[in-house]
């Protein structure tokens, strides 16, 4: 078991101040690291990359209420603090931690890296700013079995607090490769062989229609106005996701559930359940 450090119960020292900067895109870009809070964004950070775990931070409750962490943590070696509340609450940007939380760092995976495993499908976000819809489409993607998610340079930033707790986790179970140009990306995705797909609502295939057994791409653009014209066109299809009833819209998250959701029924029909 890795040794304890000297429980840490000043919220104004240093070390405090330098983890709750981590808020802050400035620093996180300064540094190449990030703040995962709460259990369940921990869990999945120890359990599947401990490689990026730079230092764990738990109370004294949070070690009795949660043993599976500080197992993981200590078969892989981690370096454990002891903190109190006040501290843990100090650092995070949740007023409601729930008793654990880790300074990560920054993946540095790219496309290149993504298209060399040969990917069934990948989303790309283009200008997706709301933190919930960024980390939702991860969460629906990591559990729709994408490959990746491509995330372009005037998205939010993926390791934004907000965006970190809304992946619940998944933003450790798949590569998020971040930064990139949008319609240079789409290229790159069209000359690797997938078929670029946008979704959008003035589509006129529907998804349930659209062949997707193939690799492919799936394009999901802004909360507010969708996809820009030259991005559209820079697809090969333009699908959108029936409304039967007498809702105007689906948002962003919801839209991208339902065509993720497609790919994986379609590309892995007939296999186990």
């Amino acid at each position: 078991m890795p040794p304890l450090s000297t429980p840490l119960t000043n919220p104004r020292s240093d070390r405090v101040k330098a983890v709750r900067a981590l808020s802050r895109r400035s620093v996180r870009v300064k540094t190449g690291r990030f703040l995962a809070e709460g259990p369940q964004s921990v869990r999945e950070a120890v359990r599947h990359r401990p490689d990026l775990v730079v230092d764990l931070y738990v109370t004294a409750e949070a070690v009795e209420r949660h043993p599976d962490i500080v197992s993981a943590a200590d078969e892989a070696g981690l370096f454990r603090h002891e903190v109190s509340p006040e501290v843990l609450a100090a650092m995070c940007d949740t007023p409601a931690p729930q008793g654990v939380a880790a300074v990560c760092r920054v993946e540095t995976a790219s496309l290149e890296d993504v298209l060399a495993g040969a990917p069934r499908f990948v989303v790309v976000l283009t200008h997706v700013r709301d933190p919930g819809n960024a980390g939702t489409v991860i969460r629906g993607a990591d559990a729709a079995g994408a490959d990746a998610v491509l995330v372009s340079d005037a998205s939010v930033d993926v390791h934004a607090p907000k965006v970190v707790r809304s992946t619940a986790g998944s933003l450790f179970h798949l590569p998020v490769v971040t930064g990139l140009p949008v319609e240079a990306t789409l290229a790159r995705l069209r000359r690797a062989g997938l078929r670029v797909l946008a979704a959008d609502g003035g589509g006129h295939a529907l998804v349930g229609d659209v062949d997707l057994t193939g690799p492919h791409a799936w394009v999901m653009g802004n909360e507010a106005w969708g996809l820009e014209p030259q991005v559209l066109e820079a697809c090969d299809e333009v699908v959108r996701v029936p409304i039967y009833g007498r809702a105007e819209s689906l948002n962003l998250a919801m839209a991208a559930t339902v065509c993720l959701y497609a790919s994986a029924s379609a590309l892995n029909a007939g296999a186990n359940r």
